[in-house]
């Protein structure tokens, strides 16, 4: 959930759909595979396909929940297994119930009707999402392959209830990132490395990269990632999707596996506005063990898509955070012409609208992220019981030592460490840091600039393009814009912008705590006034000519 930034995945496990009773995931990683050459897979029918067409579909007759999940599964085998395709790796596990849950939800529709939106829709979730069931919860790393949450997150509760097929987990930067500051994103020690589905040899971005990569390839119709700094809007950018990071507490986090109390949120990631609002609804709630979102109470929506509006640009006061741009002449030249798409879209433009404190809760943030890690991750750990083959961040750091070969084989804990050395939660420093991340990302910084300039939200581009992965130096991400959303917990939405040599690139739209209405209703009407999402086609690489 930290930085955009962490590599390698595994492969996932290889269960066949008509078999999903056998399917389980070998308790050592997979040895990281070639990347193909086969190029694109055949023509998949539910490529692209939305919320609204399968329900459509499921109404007419033309398709079953079971359907739908049967076709979604052998999907998954031919993207991500060995042999059969190109192995984009996204998908860690698959759950082995999902068709007879799928089958329950087909009966329950024939003689009660409809939970919702959401009623039989398959989605992935992240492998640090917590689900009581066959599937294990490990935040991709070996220290907890065999371990059981004693309950389902609360994201996987509210999904459950929504009628929901929860297909399987997805691969992940190990530990959502936070690890080693030298990481390569999208790599787990129990998952290997994910790839990005449009060139095989360029990054997934981390954390949430198996659910990018997952939602992009259309191995699920929506998918659940988890943010604490760029990590939804990050694998929704060089994916080509769209992905929204809520304002924290809008989306419960109990359950899932932690870094930062005041950072962490899940967020749903979908190929359209529209699915991604749909999701998000479905996620949002008070939870009493989740005591952020006690202040969620009268400002989250069960409806996302009442802010859907095709017009929703008109009049729109968007500021341009000038800071973000400069991350190539190409990003550059996307971001310009997105801008002059919002413009004739009748949005008003105010431009530059940088924050003054920009830049000066950099150090903070790390330190609160440090302090914070080793505090809820202990706590969560110390939750899973006795049975569980760790309890501590320090329990973790010696299972890696211990593992070396297998968890350490790319990059190292270096930051796992410096969180170790930390102390309690009540220390000057750690509540120096705090203070200074809130003024200067909220009062200081948000808040401040739209006041001044009484904007709507603020734009910036999301990312750079997919970088090649490169497990011996790690991650070479070119910058991004998800920081200042990130700190001061408030919403960020990406949308794609285009492409780069055939490499997807996002503009994310951020604003104030709780406001997703404004966020949506304005990523919507630039997506549907710009529509540049494109179908990945499995590159092997991207042939660059001179």
């Amino acid at each position: 959930m930290v930085d955009d930034t962490t590599i390698t995945r595994r492969r996932f496990l290889g269960v066949a759909p008509v078999a999903l009773a056998a399917a389980r995931i070998p308790e050592v990683a997979a040895p990281e595979r070639k990347v193909s050459a086969a190029g694109s897979p055949s023509a998949f029918e539910l490529d692209e396909v939305t919320i609204r067409d399968l329900q459509d579909g499921m109404k007419s007759g033309k398709y079953t929940a079971r359907s739908i999940a049967e076709m979604y599964l052998e999907r998954i085998q031919q993207i991500d297994r060995d042999g059969r395709g190109p192995g984009v790796n996204s998908v860690i596990e698959l759950n082995p119930d999902a068709l007879a849950i799928a089958d329950q939800l087909d009966r329950e529709r024939r003689e009660r009707g409809l939970r919702g939106p959401m009623h039989g829709i398959p989605v992935l979730i992240k492998d640090n999402i917590a689900t009581s069931d066959r599937m294990m919860t490990t935040a991709g790393s070996l220290a907890l392959v065999g371990s059981k949450p004693p309950r389902d997150s609360f994201v996987a509760h509210r999904l459950r209830e929504s009628g929901a097929v929860i297909l399987g987990k997805t691969n992940l930067s190990e530990w959502a990132n936070i690890r080693s500051s030298h990481s390569t994103s999208g790599w787990s020690g129990r998952g290997g490395l994910t790839r990005n589905p449009y060139a095989l040899d360029r990054n997934a971005c981390g954390s949430s990269s198996g659910s990018g990569a997952g939602v992009s390839a259309n191995l699920c119709t929506v998918a659940v990632g988890t943010e604490t700094d760029g990590s939804v809007v990050c694998p929704s950018s060089v994916n080509g999707i769209v992905g929204i990071k809520p304002t924290v507490g809008l989306v419960s986090r109990s359950g899932i596996i932690p870094i930062s109390h005041t950072q962490d949120t899940a967020g749903p990631m979908a190929r359209t506005v529209e699915d991604a609002a749909i999701l998000l609804g479905a996620l949002a709630g008070i939870d009493p063990d989740d005591s952020a979102t006690a202040a969620s109470q009268g400002r989250t929506h069960e409806d996302y898509t009442a802010h859907l509006d095709i017009k929703g640009l008109q009049g729109a006061r968007i500021g341009v955070a000038r800071k973000f741009f400069g991350i190539g002449d190409a990003v550059d030249k996307l971001m310009e012409d997105a801008l002059a798409a919002l413009k004739s879209q009748g949005a008003i433009l105010v431009d530059p609208t940088d924050m003054p404190s920009q830049g000066k809760f950099d150090a903070s943030e790390f330190e609160v992220l440090l302090y914070e890690l080793k505090a809820d991750l202990n706590k969560y750990l110390d939750g899973l019981g006795l049975e569980a083959p760790v309890h501590s961040l320090a329990d973790v750091i010696a299972f890696n030592e211990k593992n070396r070969d297998r968890e350490m084989p790319y990059f190292g804990q270096d930051t796992f460490i410096k969180a170790e050395a930390k102390g309690p939660l009540t220390e000057k420093a750690y509540l120096d840091a705090l203070a200074n991340d809130v003024k200067e990302s909220r009062a200081e910084g948000i808040d401040a600039v739209m006041d001044k300039f009484e904007l709507d939200a603020l734009v910036a581009p999301t990312s750079g393009p997919a970088w090649l992965t490169d497990l011996i130096d790690g991650d070479h991400d070119s910058g991004g814009s998800s920081t200042p959303a990130a700190v001061a917990g408030y919403p960020n939405i990406n949308v794609p912008a285009g492409l780069v040599r055939g490499l997807p690139v996002g503009i994310s739209f951020f604003g104030r705590a709780y406001s997703e209405p404004t966020l949506i209703r304005i990523a919507y009407a630039f997506e549907q006034a710009t529509r540049f999402r494109r179908v990945p086609r499995f590159l092997p690489t991207i042939e660059l000519s001179v």
